[in-house]
């Protein structure tokens, strides 16, 4: 990998092509390329709130899923790869469930809102929606590995259950949205 990153530049792209993980070309407006950058733009959404003061276990478990990311975009990269697993996904619907018992159960829509931490949380959920769609996008034309879909689909749950989480820990509830509120 040393080696790989010595040079960054190398003036390959400069025509609007850039390399898979395999060696082969692709244009960087294709599907696969947008795939790949929307999960890399939640990866730095996650990194970003990672720069908060947040509790020992919810940093271990976000650090955790920017790896699973890593391994995600490994298997976009490179067609046919497979690195992603079902267990993954589990591990996330684990948590998913036991940080969802601890906040109180919803009855209306929330607002992305709430502590600095949570409102970053909903950026990097929305961002991940849009890594979902660009993945199911690809899908429809390009094989995608086992568990890619259904990771980004649980991430996003799981993420939004995080932003209550957050709220939860700083003693702030959950904003309610209020349909028809300004009319």
């Amino acid at each position: 990998m040393a080696n790989r990153l010595t040079r960054i530049y190398t003036r390959t792209g400069d025509e609007g092509t850039t390399s898979l993980g395999d060696g082969t070309r692709s244009t960087k407006g294709s599907i696969r390329i947008e795939a790949i950058g929307t999960v890399d733009e939640l990866n730095s959404c996650i990194g970003i709130l990672l720069t908060e003061n947040l509790e020992t276990g919810v940093h271990d478990k976000l650090e955790n899923i920017q790896h699973d990311l890593f391994d995600l975009g490994g298997d976009l990269s490179i067609p046919g790869r497979v690195s992603m697993s079902k267990a993954q996904v589990t591990n996330l619907e684990d948590k998913l469930d036991q940080y969802n018992s601890t906040v109180p159960a919803l009855k209306e829509f929330i607002l992305p809102s709430g502590t600095r931490a949570s409102a970053l949380c909903h950026v990097a959920r929305t961002v991940c929606r849009r890594a979902e769609r660009c993945v199911v996008r690809l899908s429809r034309a390009e094989t995608v590995a086992p568990f890619v879909i259904q990771y980004l689909n649980r991430l996003s749950d799981f993420l939004f259950v995080l932003c209550r989480i957050l709220n939860h820990q700083q003693g702030v509830g959950d904003v309610l949205w209020q349909p028809g509120k300004n009319r």
